[in-house]
């Protein structure tokens, strides 16, 4: 039986008097596709802010690949293989799509394989990454000259780029149209294929419910499911918390 890639006890986390998570725990298998669903305000971001260092819990512990990773800091985690997407996409402005991915590439991947690469290679795989979000054409152009779907597949080749072990793509569909959703999941699917664990963060159910091998609930900062989607979505407790039926 394989290990946890990540695992989370007992984590906890309060802003002043107010408890925005307590008592979560989570285990994500590699390879697996895990949605994580809640209202807003549930604290799906807190505990993701958590996991990545942006935030650090002061109860409960955050393992990843089997190394505990609470003193450490949000680069220092991506070093290690854990890449996240943002709801808004961050990329440099003023950095062409090909700079874009190359500062993952130099940062996080030459770091922790302690290899240099020549420019030519970096080119290379710059252009390979924007090939498979459908964006090598443009490659030379700004983050300005992009759709908002085009802006969600950069944000997602900037994560790929620090070649991950886990990648948690927080609401990286939100706002787009059924097709650009579709594509979008399109793309998730092919990178966990290729052995990228994904936690996907996403309010659209039909995309969180076609992605999913299983689905955690958390609602006022706890979990209260975790299971195959089909249960979850029809348990009572998340009908009445969260779809408001």
């Amino acid at each position: 039986m394989t290990s946890p890639l990540l695992q989370v006890e007992g984590l906890g986390k309060r802003f002043g008097g107010f408890v925005a998570l307590e008592g979560i725990e989570l285990a994500v298998e590699p390879r697996e596709r895990l949605g994580l669903i809640g209202p807003n305000g549930s604290g799906k971001s807190t505990l993701v802010n958590c996991i990545c260092g942006t935030l650090h819990n002061e109860t409960g512990t955050v393992r990843f690949d089997g190394r505990e990773i609470d003193n450490l800091l949000a680069h220092q985690r991506t070093h290690l293989g854990l890449a996240r997407s943002f709801q808004l996409p961050r990329p440099f402005p003023s950095l062409s799509l090909l700079d874009n991915v190359r500062m993952p590439l130099l940062y996080t991947v030459q770091v922790r394989q302690k290899i240099l690469r020549s420019p030519a290679e970096l080119d290379t795989r710059c252009i390979e990454l924007l090939r498979q979000v459908g964006l090598e054409g443009k490659a030379r152009r700004f983050p300005r000259d992009l759709s908002q779907v085009e802006m969600r597949k950069l944000e997602l080749a900037r994560a790929m780029a620090a070649e991950p072990k886990l990648l948690i793509a927080d609401e990286a569909m939100a706002g787009l149209s059924h097709s650009e959703v579709e594509d979008i999941l399109t793309l998730l699917v092919r990178l966990n294929e290729q052995g990228i664990t994904v936690i996907l963060i996403e309010h659209i159910m039909r995309a969180v419910m076609s992605f999913s091998q299983r689905l955690v609930v958390l609602v006022s900062g706890r979990k209260i499911a975790d299971g195959k989607p089909d249960d979850v979505v029809n348990d009572p407790e998340v009908v009445r918390a969260y779809l408001g039926q």
